[in-house]
């Protein structure tokens, strides 16, 4: 077979790119194993090394004003072959004479460091989490690693969890729902923190109550988007919750606690508020405004009287909470909730007439309650009532300006046409809108069309007369027949067809 020059060049020029390829690679891994780089260059980027044998033990949760850090960092790095480190915002202030050997990682980035990452400066296999105060004794981080290895090779068990002191840790379901905004923890069925794993998803502990030491492997601490965040236990054991996760507690396993004077009445209050803060921040990296406590209790994280809602201006009837894959969060909920009663006793105080309107009346009829993803409250009124009651007036008078109330929600005459809105305060703008409503001949008509799927004239005689229903934890006037009304304005199989506001935007059956 003759070869042609042609055929001859192309060979050469493969053999040659080939040659390129090899030496590359070879001088790619010689810099990686030296992690050297030539004088005057920046160091080549390296990657996380793949872990050797070992547990490292990272103190996070800690007070800089009033802590243990020098004895716990002390205790453990007297173990053998025990890596310590701390990590924290900035340097410990005051100063902590920690011991040597004990290195402190700043996670707070600057403009004239390298970023901070964290699973550099990790090179075991495993990573104890220890809370500040806690001692170390001879064999408990083995057997912490031996019973997560164990656990793990069994079933979905990613973490284990000893108690620090003498008390015991009370073992909780976790159940995360990031559509609702919502974590909700619940005892375990026997109500004791006994160990358990889960082989068809989490166990039933996913969480864990007391001070406790937490152990799990490096690659999936530093698999989670929020590895470092603190309360370190709340952070691992949501994030965990949502990737099915289970925990083991290890009752045989408990550390020692060092025996330290109570704090100064300052201090602890101090460290009240910082604790407080501290979870807020985290609640919002992690998107949770609400959690249920396992006794019932609630902790809320979201918008409030005093400040803005949760989400902005509101486009082609679809807020952004919608195209996130999320529900109205529960705080503004409950801040609708809370004007729709208020106003509805101001109008029943003073005889306005008023019904339960489109997207709210759907609510009543399907679930009692304002549509999980509704973002506002609609009522209709007769115009002529307008003028007894003194806030509606007031509003009117008011123009532009508004009126507040006593109990502090905001009324308004609103600026897109001829109908009135009721904030929950000044500051924060969920609200219930009014629609006056008047009389041409046996139909109901009024002033201002929004263009939405409901905004139609309708036959008086839906109100004649109107009927209570439940909604929204209050009693509710509606018409005399909801479904006849809500199928006269959405539609057939309005009720048992539920949709997002504007389908055109984004459909309820794409999540």
């Amino acid at each position: 077979m003759r070869v042609t020059p042609c055929q001859a060049t192309l060979a050469a020029a493969i053999g040659l790119n080939l040659l390129l390829l090899f030496l590359l690679h070879s001088f790619s891994s010689s810099s990686s194993s030296s992690g050297q780089a030539a004088p005057g260059r920046s160091p080549l980027p390296c990657r996380p090394p793949r872990g050797l044998p070992g547990v490292t033990v990272v103190l996070r949760d800690f007070e800089e004003f009033d802590n243990d850090l020098a004895g716990t960092a002390r205790s453990f790095s007297s173990l053998p072959g025990v890596p310590v480190l701390v990590a924290a915002e900035t340097l410990p202030y005051p100063p902590v004479a920690l011991p040597e050997g004990v290195d402190v990682l700043r996670l707070l980035p600057a403009a004239d460091r390298a970023p901070p990452k964290p699973e550099l400066h990790i090179r075991t296999r495993h990573v104890a989490l220890v809370p500040d105060g806690t001692r170390g004794a001879p064999g408990l981080l083995e057997r912490l690693r031996d019973e997560l290895e164990a656990a793990a090779d069994a079933g979905a068990v990613r973490l284990v969890a000893a108690p620090v002191g003498p008390g015991p840790l009370r073992c909780l379901q976790l159940r995360v729902e990031p559509r609702e905004w919502t974590a909700r923890y619940s005892l375990t069925p026997s109500g004791t923190g006994a160990s358990a794993t889960g082989a068809a998803g989490p166990g039933p502990c996913q969480a864990v109550e007391g001070a406790a030491v937490l152990l799990l492997r490096t690659r999936d601490l530093f698999s989670l988007p929020f590895p470092l965040s603190r309360p370190v236990p709340t952070a691992l054991f949501v994030q965990a919750a949502l990737r099915g996760w289970g925990l083991r507690v290890v009752t045989a396993a408990a550390f020692p606690v060092a025996r330290r004077p109570p704090g100064s009445p300052h201090n602890r209050w101090k460290a009240a508020n910082s604790a407080e803060e501290r979870r807020s921040r985290l609640m919002r990296e992690l998107g949770i405004k609400r959690e249920v406590l396992a006794d019932g209790g609630e902790r809320w994280y979201g918008c409030g009287k005093d400040t803005a809602r949760c989400f902005g201006t509101v486009h082609q009837q679809t807020p952004r909470y919608l195209l996130e894959g999320r529900w109205t969060p529960p705080c503004c909920l409950r801040a609708l909730r809370e004007t729709a009663r208020h106003v509805t006793e101001v109008l029943e105080a003073t005889g306005v007439r008023y019904w339960l309107e489109g997207g709210s009346l759907l609510g009543a009829v399907r679930l009692g309650d304002i549509i999980p993803w509704d973002y506002d409250v609609d009522l209709g009124i007769y115009r002529e009532d307008i003028g007894k009651c003194r806030w509606l007036a007031a509003a009117e008078a008011a123009g532009g300006e508004g009126i507040e109330d006593p109990e502090g929600f905001f009324w308004e005459k609103a600026a897109e046409g001829d109908f009135y809105r009721v904030h929950y305060s000044r500051s924060n703008r969920l609200h219930v809108d009014l629609w006056p409503f008047y009389r041409r001949g046996d139909t109901m008509t009024k002033e201002t069309w929004l263009g939405h799927r409901q905004d139609v004239e309708f036959p008086e005689r839906y109100l004649r007369p109107r009927l209570p229903v439940a909604f929204a934890g209050f009693t509710a006037m509606a018409p005399n027949d909801p479904r006849g009304f809500l199928e006269f304005k959405f539609g057939p199989g309005a009720i048992e067809k539920p949709e997002y506001p504007n389908p055109a935007v984004k459909r309820l059956a794409d999540g």
